[in-house]
């Protein structure tokens, strides 16, 4: 089964998937082990993992190893944050073809131009493309995928960009109509009002995507309300967990001059030998290198 199809019955038998994000193979095996039905290979984690804002300044063959060495350490569905495709239709072309290949289970393409800035940044440059363009954009998307059921996913950045519902509709309307399998749509309002309003509007076929990052209210149970949301993505709460997690232990230490007090509340060295899979090389050297 390719995980394109797993990422489609998921869907299919649990009515909506929870899909989080990582950064890393070992934060995708968290999400694994967490329960979680899909991995989000975040455009946003892997810049903050470098230290880079999120501007288009991470490539795509650094964003496309990292999808691969997650794929190689989780059973779980990657959808991939491809942002702009990292150019125009001949560089998703060639995207869609080594994303596939690497083992993700589909991808976002949003309908910024290139470079991107960053959604959720006040005042951040937000430049759609033309409807066109974008619809050219995902036709070659789809037809450069081996697997029908690589998913092509459309996320309109149109509320972001504050151009209104009427036009993420219309968006989101000629984006299915260019063939995209579900359809995301952003906002970076406080509340969920606004996206609720986009969801209760919509009447298209395809599934709706929602990242509710700027808007935490809206939980499992309002989603369902709406009955028309396939995928709700945790967009950057692992690096975000991370770096609260590490500011915090760096201060103890330094505040406690040691790590005699912090060492008991963070996970042993052997958890860590586990998550490694350590005994499969103890196995190994024993049957091996004897």
């Amino acid at each position: 089964m390719s995980q394109g199809t797993l990422l489609k019955n998921i869907i299919s038998k649990n009515g909506l998937a929870h899909v989080m994000a990582a950064h890393s193979p070992l934060s995708a095996r968290l999400v694994e082990e967490a329960g979680f039905d899909g991995i989000w290979a975040s455009g946003f984690e892997l810049s903050a993992l470098y230290g880079l804002p999120d501007v288009s300044l991470v490539s795509m063959r650094e964003h496309l190893e990292m999808v691969r060495a997650m794929a190689e350490q989780s059973s779980l569905p990657i959808i991939a944050d491809v942002d702009t495709g990292f150019g125009n239709a001949i560089n998703v072309i060639h995207a869609v073809k080594q994303y596939e290949h690497a083992g993700a289970a589909a991808v976002v393409i949003e309908d910024k131009t290139f470079p991107k800035v960053t959604s959720l940044l006040a005042d951040g440059r937000q430049e759609l493309l033309r409807v066109e363009e974008f619809q050219g954009k995902l036709r070659a998307a789809i037809a450069t995928r081996s697997d029908p059921n690589f998913l092509i996913i459309a996320r309109t950045e149109a509320l972001i960009a504050g151009l209104g519902e009427k036009e993420a509709l219309d968006r989101a309307a000629a984006y299915e109509a260019a063939g995209a399998d579900l359809i995301v749509v952003h906002s970076k309002q406080k509340t969920p009002d606004e996206v609720e309003s986009f969801v209760r509007a919509w009447n298209g076929k395809d599934g709706i995507v929602v990242i509710p990052t700027a808007y935490p209210q809206m939980n499992e149970a309002r989603i369902k309300d709406l009955g028309k949301i396939s995928v709700v993505i945790y967009g950057n709460h692992a690096v975000r967990a991370s770096v609260t997690a590490m500011k915090d232990v760096f201060a103890r230490i330094l505040k406690d001059r040691g790590i005699h007090n912090v060492d008991k509340d963070i996970v042993s060295v052997e958890e860590i030998f586990r998550l490694q899979k350590m005994d499969q090389v103890k196995a190994n050297e024993k049957e091996f290198l004897a």
